[in-house]
């Protein structure tokens, strides 16, 4: 068994690269808690695993395109990218004849809300993490990197300590709850 891939964005470049573990893993991590909403939403068991299916195919074209940035969690992008598919098939049914519908427009309506209050949410998330790069822009190096090296990649103490020439990983610690101060008073000035 291949060993799991322990960065988002490690794992959108081996998925955009075509590795097949990428694609394993982020269907391990993430399948059952979408279907279980969809199926929980009435969505039945074989249109769930399509749509879980459809929502992969999207994240698959987002991960080849250089240009995309992802603001949030890989299992967050696709539950919105399900949940948004799995509302244009509802709406696309409730566009049936009238005697072929049962009480769906309360539904639709109820249903038109939540989406709206999801995009609502993805839009806030969005503006926040834009905001949070600007303070990062701001911020000036080393704390910029040092950062970066730590939230991004995963780095250590330890291995920032030597990336950075600190004397030890007190230091480097220190040094980034410094920073970490810096950026939350910028990001809050905004």
């Amino acid at each position: 068994m291949h060993s799991p891939i322990n960065t988002e964005q490690r794992l959108l470049a081996a998925l955009a690269a075509g590795e097949r573990t990428a694609t394993e893993q982020i269907y391990r991590q993430n399948f059952n808690i979408i279907n279980s909403w969809l199926i929980k939403n009435g969505c039945s068991s074989a249109d769930a695993a399509d749509v879980f299916q459809e929502a992969m195919v999207v994240l698959f074209g987002k991960a080849e395109d250089e240009s995309f940035r992802l603001t949030c969690n890989i299992g967050t992008y696709l539950f919105a990218i399900s949940k948004h598919l799995w509302y244009k098939r509802v709406q696309k049914q409730s566009r049936e004849p009238v005697f072929l519908r049962h009480n769906l427009e309360t539904e639709d309506d109820e249903l038109g809300v939540a989406y709206e209050d999801d995009i609502n949410v993805l839009l806030e998330r969005e503006a926040y993490y834009e905001q949070l790069n600007t303070a990062l822009d701001q911020i000036g190096e080393p704390c910029r990197s040092l950062l970066k090296a730590f939230y991004h990649h995963d780095k250590n103490m330890q291995e920032i300590a030597a990336d950075f020439g600190y004397t030890n990983p007190d230091n480097a610690k220190t040094q980034k709850y410094k920073c970490l101060a810096r950026l939350r008073k910028l990001f809050y000035s905004m």
